[in-house]
């Protein structure tokens, strides 16, 4: 808990909160696809967010129980209700760059549609009010939200074979836990622990236990590796940062802007240098080949 309020109150003060903040963005969104079983790290993202290729595994052929753009999309809108200006401002910028409501619409329709509904019940028992600031109030809180909404609701079929008999099939269960993993960044500040949404903080395994002491372990030990990760990253984009914004540049270039977004978005592309910074496409390659 000491190693959370370090990382919440350095974020709070840093110049560098907002790169960190749309990099958490990503690996929040990465590790929520893991345990929705589709395993893809933040480079997937980044390459997806730069224009470089469709949503990953998006164009495979892998028969996954989940799109990744549902997934991120998911995960986006579960940490859009902090209203804090520095969560608004790396919110809109990611928008600019890619549209997550947008990408899911194309690529990820049914799956909206199939989610939606326990994702909504999510987020309702997420804004209730906890009896104190504690994990152990947040455990036992997912808890009640796993057995609420990872539940099979579909019927089971019945199949006739070409010799008459009657077999039952099961329906088949999809993963939704992974569902309350994305609200956990959202509870950890609605219960008072944090002062902002923290993304990368999801801390649920793929398979939770229903027990809350167990539960309340687990996430203690998450917690800890996550926020230990979280300073690790945040030291790193300082230090990159501070080097970032030695480029050779006038008073009134946006090279220094474009250097820091590029500590988040690696490899942007000149449209989406355009749509950011408001400067022409020529304009856009010139900045891009001064900060490389």
């Amino acid at each position: 808990m000491l190693l959370l309020g370090r990382l919440d109150g350095r974020l709070q003060n840093s110049p560098w909160a907002d790169i960190w903040l749309a990099r958490a963005r990503l690996q929040g969104a990465a590790q929520l696809a893991g345990l929705a079983g589709v395993p893809v790290d933040v480079r997937h993202l980044q390459d997806w967010i730069c224009g470089r290729t469709p949503p990953p595994r998006a164009s495979e052929g892998l028969s996954d129980p989940v799109s990744v753009a549902a997934v991120f999309h998911l995960a986006i809108e579960a940490s859009a209700g902090d209203q804090g200006p520095l969560a608004r401002a790396t919110l809109n910028v990611l928008r600019t760059v890619l549209d997550d409501r947008a990408e899911a619409k194309v690529w990820a329709g049914s799956d909206l549609a199939y989610f939606g509904p326990a994702w909504r019940q999510a987020r309702a028992e997420t804004v209730a009010p906890y009896p104190s600031p504690s994990l152990r109030a947040i455990a036992d809180r997912i808890v009640a939200m796993l057995k609420a909404v990872v539940v099979a609701d579909q019927a089971a079929v019945d199949v006739t074979t070409i010799d008459g008999r009657t077999l039952m099939l099961e329906p088949r269960a999809r993963d939704r836990a992974w569902l309350v993993a994305s609200y956990i960044p959202a509870m950890l500040r609605h219960a008072g622990l944090t002062l902002g949404t923290l993304p990368s903080l999801t801390l649920l395994p793929k398979f939770p236990p229903h027990e809350v002491v167990a539960l309340a372990d687990i996430m203690t030990r998450s917690l800890l590796t996550s926020c230990q990760s979280g300073l690790k990253d945040l030291d790193w984009i300082e230090r990159q940062g501070s080097k970032a914004l030695e480029v050779s540049a006038t008073r009134r270039s946006r090279a220094p802007l474009l250097a820091r977004l590029a500590l988040a978005y690696p490899g942007l592309r000149p449209a989406a240098v355009t749509r950011l910074l408001q400067v022409t496409p020529q304009g856009a390659r010139k900045l891009l080949a001064t900060v490389r």
